[in-house]
Order: structure tokens, then C-alpha cells, then sequence
């Protein structure tokens, strides 16, 4: 069985490439000075997916910090395949930048647009609506890989499922605020998907 020390350290390496890009934007966004009124959001759900993200994080944290608590978890998965998810993984501080510095002032941490909100179609919205929570997905699945942990793959579904269900809501709120506009760009770009694999896909 390889050693679980390089891995753990890659993983912490590239979580530490990620904070200044996330700082940064989030602070340039309060900077603002806009405040964003969760009410037509709730609170219910909110909580559930926050809860969800802490649990998910902890397991991880458990796995970087106290790796033979959860071992009970661990899955089998080759050396070879474990670095291919590393080199994945490395990849989300880039993408996490090309999102953020796309969305630029319309960042938010909620499915609420901001008074001023611009539709975004360029960059990484010109092949998929949701880049971010395509980020996070491709992030979760290679630190599952990685850490060859079950639990912290569990986890990180219940995350991505509440972030589907959520998806649902924010794009009604984006054709509200959007109108046709939005569903004109709905119809060229996948929610999740480029619409070229789609439609590479629908043609096989």
C-alpha cells in the first residue's frame, strides 16, 4: 500500500494555491459595499448545503491531519491513478481564477443576483452556465481519487446533489432577472456540460 504522506501533501499544496485567489475576490466583491438580502433564497437550505460542505470538509481535514482515523474508509486504487487525480486536482486554482475573475462584481455566495449583475456569457460561461460547481465537482471527484476515501467521496455527492437542486432555483432566478436573454444562452450552453459534447453524445 503506497504511503498516504505525498499524497496528503499535494493535496494541502494545491488547497494553499486556491485561498489568496478566493480572498481575494471575495474581498474586492465586499468591498462593494452592496448588501444581499438571503430572504427570497431561505435560510433552510442554505444551512443544509453549509452543513453538508463543513462535513465534507472535515473528512478531509481528518484524512491531511489524523489520516488512520478515517482508513477504515479507504478504498483500493493504484499509485498511478492516484497522481493522474493529483494532477486533476491541480488544476482547480486555474479554473477557480478564470471563473472568479470572469464574474468578476456579479460573485456572490448566494443564488441571488446583485442590483447591478451583468449576464456573463464569455470565458468559461461561453461553454458551460454553472462553471463553478463544474470546478467543484471535478475537485471533489479527484480528492476522493486521491485520498482513495469513500467517505470523503460520500460526502462530496451530498454536496454536489444540493448544489444541483439549488442550480434549479438560481436558474429561475436568472430568468427572472434576465428574461429572454437568459434563455437564449440557455439554449447554446449546457448547464453542466459543454453543449458540443451533448451534442457529440446525442450523434453517437
Amino acid at each position: 500500500m503506497p504511503s498516504e504522506t505525498p499524497f496528503r501533501i499535494a493535496l494541502v499544496i494545491v488547497f494553499l494555491m486556491t485561498v489568496p485567489i478566493r480572498l481575494y475576490y471575495r474581498l474586492q466583491v465586499a468591498a462593494s459595499g452592496e448588501k444581499i438580502s438571503r430572504k427570497e433564497e431561505g435560510y433552510v437550505f442554505p444551512i443544509l448545503l453549509r452543513l453538508a460542505g463543513v462535513c465534507a470538509a472535515i473528512s478531509i481535514f481528518t484524512y491531511v491531519l489524523f489520516p488512520d482515523d478515517v482508513q477504515w474508509a479507504s478504498v483500493p486504487a493504484s499509485n498511478w491513478m492516484r497522481w493522474v487525480a493529483v494532477s486533476v486536482f491541480a488544476l482547480g486554482p486555474v479554473l477557480i481564477y478564470w471563473t472568479f475573475s470572469t464574474l468578476g462584481k456579479n460573485l456572490t455566495d448566494t443564488v441571488i443576483t446583485r442590483a447591478n449583475a451583468a449576464l456573463v456569457t464569455h470565458g468559461p460561461y461561453r461553454w458551460v452556465r454553472h462553471p463553478f460547481y463544474v470546478t467543484g465537482a471535478l475537485i471533489l471527484a479527484s480528492v476522493t481519487l486521491l485520498s482513495a476515501n469513500w467517505l470523503i467521496g460520500l460526502l462530496g455527492l451530498v454536496v454536489l446533489g444540493l448544489l444541483a437542486i439549488r442550480t434549479l432555483k438560481e436558474e429561475q432566478m436568472l430568468i427572472d432577472r434576465f428574461g429572454q436573454e437568459y434563455r437564449n444562452y440557455m439554449t447554446r450552453t449546457g448547464m453542466f456540460f459543454s453543449q458540443a459534447i451533448l451534442l457529440t453524445k446525442n450523434h453517437s
